[in-house]
């Protein structure tokens, strides 16, 4: 009897077991499955706040510059425009580590060592000088010049189309627009015969610009005087001499120098009253003519070529610019 009650005990026991448990069971598999969607849902969610979270690489530029701030503050500010344009934004995930010669081509070295030592994503530059200096200071880092004035005359890439080495950017071909700016003085001054052609001798585009000229002037029956300058110390001298030997007109070919100066230079042509013709903002500075391509737009456009060598471009591959186009 005991043995009977036991075993009806024990079945009673068992049905009690499956009757109750199952939903019990079933309701913890649903309640793990639910966890483990939760689960996966924390994961995402704070991986993506975490992905969020972390900051956007910041891009590093180095600017060399020959010149000074002061004299390219327009020209500065189109370029970050040209970067703003492609979501760069300085404070945010761009740095422009720039650094100025002040004129002074010899510090140009070794601005641009520093710029190096810096490990910069890509140095820009503008001139001759400029350019080589970059060019000595770096193989690996990528260089763009943001203007030349014969960048394959003097060996800074092979060619327009195939730069090679590390650099790449705009070139605007400052021989041909120094010459130009001859034949523009004379047809406005038919009667000119002696210009004075002011430069820098230290800057060896004046290399190709003072042959250009010549050869224009030989055709023009124009005779050209030269007259040095080194520093902004000198200019004073330099039109005194002018003023002794007669000259009719002023002409300043492509020279960064010359372009840094130019409210002093556009004082002493008004004071002596010569005729004078140079870049555009020359003649906006208060000099008779002004020609030349719109450098405001090449600084603009050099963020195009950095924001390529960001996005994986290469500049032995990728084509230098010509900007020839010119305006008065």
């Amino acid at each position: 009897m005991r043995e009977r009650i036991w075993l009806r005990s024990s079945n009673s026991y068992s049905h009690n077991r499956k009757s109750k448990t199952c939903p019990e069971l079933r309701r913890s598999i649903q309640n793990l499955r639910w966890g483990r969607i939760f689960a996966i849902v924390l994961i995402f969610a704070f991986g993506g706040a975490v992905a969020k979270a972390q900051p956007a690489k910041v891009i590093r530029i180095g600017f060399l510059g020959p010149t000074s701030a002061a004299s390219n503050a327009g020209r500065m500010e189109a370029l970050r425009a040209g970067l703003r344009d492609l979501g760069y934004l300085e404070g945010k995930n761009l740095v422009i580590e720039s650094r100025w010669a002040e004129g002074k081509f010899d510090r140009l070295p070794e601005l641009a060592a520093e710029l190096v030592r810096l490990n910069v994503d890509v140095i820009l530059t503008t001139g001759t000088p400029g350019i080589r200096a970059a060019k000595n200071a770096t193989t690996t880092i990528p260089i763009v010049m943001v203007t030349s004035g014969d960048p394959v005359g003097f060996g800074f890439v092979a060619s327009l189309a195939r730069p090679g080495g590390n650099i790449t950017g705009s070139s605007t071909f400052g021989p041909e627009l120094s010459a130009k700016r001859l034949e523009l003085l004379k047809e406005t001054l038919p009667r000119t015969q002696r210009v004075a052609v002011l430069f820098n001798p230290d800057n060896s585009i004046n290399d190709r610009n003072l042959p250009a000229m010549e050869q224009t002037a030989k055709l023009l029956k124009i005779r050209l005087q030269r007259f040095e300058v080194r520093g902004a110390e000198e200019f004073k001298n330099a039109f005194a001499a002018m003023t002794k030997q007669r000259v009719d007109a002023v002409a300043l070919p492509e020279d960064d120098f010359l372009n840094a100066n130019q409210n002093e230079v556009a004082e002493l042509v008004a004071k002596q009253r010569l005729p004078s013709i140079g870049r555009a903002e020359f003649a906006e500075a208060g000099g008779l003519i002004g020609y030349a391509v719109n450098f405001f737009d090449l600084y603009r456009r050099a963020a195009i070529f950095v924001d390529k060598i960001l996005k994986g471009a290469k500049p032995p591959t990728s084509p230098c610019s010509n900007r020839r186009s010119s305006s008065l």
